[in-house]
């Protein structure tokens, strides 16, 4: 196994950590000590797409795990976030089902043997819901960090929104039965 797999293996066993520190009461610094996993979890994603692309160490497994590494993180998040009541179901919901529709999208392009990269309008996404999960997860409760929250969770869930009528509109031919 290589270190790009090695790391994306160690995202995935990092989300149980940060589920203890984000989930279980009175712990000293539960919140910061899972914000900062969080956001390390985060990084690794980068570093090990750096690793496999700069040293030709992409593989098939790499392919699967690394984006569904990605995925369970995020949802993991997005689910502590309704049951501490952070933010509304439905939105978590929605957010949620972009990711299960884009999935299932990507292996239909699969089997039609095309490739779909990422979007600037999912590269945003990312980039908001991201940060939409590190003010959750810290949560300070001061005037302006509760507006700031807000304002992520919102524009996270509306680029949501727009990535997915995106990326769905400009490979829409994917689903075409004429093929």
């Amino acid at each position: 196994m290589n270190l790009p797999n090695k790391i994306t293996i160690l995202r995935v066993f990092m989300i149980p950590l940060f589920l203890i520190f984000f989930l279980v009461p009175n712990i000293p610094y539960g919140n910061l000590i899972a914000a900062i996993i969080f956001i390390t979890a985060s990084f690794t994603d980068f570093i090990d797409g750096y690793i496999a692309r700069k040293y030709h160490l992409v593989t098939n497994f790499g392919k699967f795990a690394d984006p569904l590494a990605d995925k369970l993180l995020v949802s993991a998040a997005l689910i502590c976030f309704v049951q501490l009541q952070l933010v509304p179901a439905w939105i978590i919901i929605v957010i949620i089902s972009r990711e299960f529709i884009i999935s299932g999208f990507r292996l239909v392009a699969s089997d039609n043997g095309v490739v779909i990269a990422a979007s600037y309008w999912g590269k945003f996404k990312t980039t908001s819901q991201m940060i939409m999960c590190i003010l959750l997860i810290i949560n300070l409760d001061y005037p302006f960090f509760n507006v700031l929250e807000l304002v992520f969770t919102y524009l996270a869930l509306a680029l949501t929104v727009i990535s997915l009528v995106d990326y769905l509109y400009k490979n829409r031919t994917v689903l075409s039965e004429n093929k």
